[in-house]
C-alpha cells in the first residue's frame, strides 16, 4: 500500500472508532433492513451487487469490484413502539407508548485496491438494536400487591424499558480468483451497550436480582467473521452468497440475572444468496434471501416459559424464532448523473404468541417495508445518495406470561419510519 492509501486508510479506521458509541437501532428481527443507504433504497439487496463500500456489512467479495472509493452515511431512524394488557383476573390492566422516537445512526465504508488482485477496507455499520422506554403508571396502586404503588406494565417501579445498541468494525480483504469471480472475508469486531429498567417486579425469579434491573449501561465485546463470494456471471448477471458466524460476546456484567447464561448476549448467525440481473442496460433488478439464526443465542430463542431462572442457563428469553428475509428492488438509471431506485423486504415475525409478554420490552414484530431512493453524480468522483424506508405496523397478541398473575392478554404493535443519507468519493 502506498504512501497515500496508507493515510487514507488510518484516517478512516480513526473516524471508525469515532463512530463506535453511537447508538443504532433496526428491525427484521433487530437486524436492519438494508445496510447502505443505496442498499436501502433498492429494498436492502446486497448480496450480488457492488455500488460501495459497505460490503463488510453485506457480501465481503464485493470489494473486489468496487474500486477506490469511501462512503459516509447517516440515518434518522423513527420506531412506534406501543404495548397493552387486557382481561388480566387481578387488575393488571393497561396500556402505554414508548417514548424515545428518534435516532441517529451513522455508517461508514472505505475500499482500496492493491496489488495482485487483492482489496482492503473496512466497513463500519450499526447492526441492529432495540430501544423502548415506556412511562410507568399504568397500573393503578394495590393491583401489583397489597400497598403496591402505582406501576408499569410489567408491576415494577418507574419507566419500563430497554436500550440496546450494537455496532460492528469489519476490516476486509478481497480477491478475485478470476477477472469475474472474488472472495472475501471480514473480521467483525463488535461492540454493544445495553440497560433496562422497570423490571423489579422478576426479583424473585431472578438467579442474581441485583443484576436484573436499572443498574445503568453495561458494555460488551466481541468477534466473529463474514465471508462471501460473487460471480459475475455475464455482462448482465451476477450473483452473491455470505455467511456471518455467530459473534461471540462478553456478557453484559451488570444484567446476569436478566440475559440467559449470566448475561450473555451474542449477535446471531446469519446466511444469504443474492442475483442481480440487468434488464436494461440502465434498468438492474436485485433480489437477496437471508436466514437470520436468532435461536442459536439462548437469551434471545430461549422460550419466556422455560423453567429455569433469570439468567440461568436454562432461564426464559425472548423466545424468538429464525426468520427468513426477503428483499428485491431495481436501480433506474433515468438520465447520466441520476439513479432511481424502489424496493421492497419482507422478513417473517420472530415472536411467538406465547412470548408476547417478554416482547413489550423487545417488540421487533415489523415484517414488510417499501423503499426508495436516489443517487446523483455531482461529478465524476463524488456522488449523493438518500433513502426513504417505511416499516409497515404489525401487531401480536398473546397470553400474559405465568409469572404475572391472574392471565388476560398482552398486545404490541411496531411501525417505523427511516431516512438515509450518504456522501460517496470515488479516489
Amino acid at each position: 500500500m502506498r504512501a497515500g492509501q496508507t493515510s487514507r486508510f488510518s484516517i478512516v479506521v480513526v473516524g471508525a472508532a469515532l463512530l463506535a458509541p453511537v447508538t443504532a437501532h433496526a428491525t427484521d428481527g433487530y437486524f436492519a433492513p438494508g445496510y447502505g443507504v443505496q442498499e436501502n433504497g433498492r429494498g436492502g439487496a446486497s448480496y450480488a451487487t457492488a455500488d460501495d463500500a459497505m460490503g463488510g456489512a453485506n457480501n465481503p467479495a464485493s470489494m473486489a469490484f468496487v474500486g477506490a472509493r469511501v462512503d459516509l452515511g447517516m440515518y434518522l431512524f423513527s420506531p412506534s413502539r406501543s404495548a397493552a394488557t387486557s382481561g388480566n383476573a387481578y387488575g393488571l390492566n393497561g396500556s402505554a407508548t414508548s417514548g424515545s422516537t428518534l435516532f441517529a445512526i451513522p455508517e461508514l465504508g472505505y475500499n482500496q485496491p492493491l496489488t495482485g488482485n487483492w482489496d482492503v477496507g473496512v466497513t463500519v455499520y450499526g447492526n441492529g438494536g432495540m430501544n423502548t422506554d415506556y412511562p410507568g403508571g399504568q397500573i393503578p396502586a394495590g393491583h401489583c400487591g397489597p400497598g403496591a404503588p402505582a406501576a408499569n406494565l410489567l408491576c415494577g417501579g418507574g419507566k419500563l424499558g430497554i436500550d440496546l445498541s450494537q455496532i460492528i468494525i469489519a476490516p476486509t480483504l478481497s480477491y478475485k480468483i478470476t477477472p469475474d469471480i472474488s472472495v472475501g472475508i471480514s473480521p467483525l469486531l463488535a461492540y454493544q451497550r445495553f440497560a433496562a429498567a422497570g423490571l423489579q417486579a422478576f426479583a424473585g425469579f431472578s438467579q442474581s436480582p441485583g443484576a436484573l434491573s436499572n443498574n445503568s449501561y453495561s458494555d460488551s465485546y466481541g468477534a466473529g467473521v463474514r465471508v462471501g463470494a460473487m460471480w459475475q456471471a455475464t455482462p448482465r448477471l451476477s450473483l452473491g452468497a455470505t455467511y456471518q458466524s455467530e459473534v461471540f460476546m462478553t456478557p453484559f456484567s451488570r444484567y446476569q440475572g436478566l440475559f440467559a447464561q449470566g448475561g450473555s448476549f451474542d449477535i446471531p448467525a446469519n446466511a444469504g444468496l443474492g442475483v442481480a440481473f440487468k434488464l436494461t442496460p440502465t434498468l438492474r433488478l436485485a433480489a437477496d434471501y437471508e436466514r437470520i439464526f436468532y435461536s442459536g443465542v439462548n437469551a434471545i430463542g430461549d422460550a419466556s416459559t422455560s423453567p429455569g431462572l433469570l439468567g440461568a442457563s436454562n432461564g426464559p428469553g425472548f423466545g424468538w424464532r429464525d426468520i427468513n428475509v426477503f428483499r428485491a428492488g431495481f436501480d433506474w438509471q433515468a438520465m447520466p448523473a441520476l439513479t432511481l431506485r424502489a424496493g421492497y423486504n419482507h422478513g417473517d415475525n420472530p415472536v411467538p404468541a406465547r412470548d408476547v409478554t417478554f416482547n413489550i420490552l423487545a417488540p421487533g414484530v415489523v415484517t414488510d417495508h417499501l423503499s426508495a431512493g436516489f443517487t446523483y453524480r455531482l461529478t465524476e468522483r463524488a456522488e449523493i445518495s438518500a433513502s426513504y424506508t417505511h416499516g409497515f405496523a404489525n401487531t401480536v397478541t398473546g397470553p400474559t406470561n405465568p409469572l404475572l398473575p391472574g392471565g388476560g392478554t398482552n398486545r404490541i404493535t411496531l411501525s417505523e419510519d427511516e431516512v438515509g443519507a450518504a456522501f460517496g468519493w470515488r479516489f
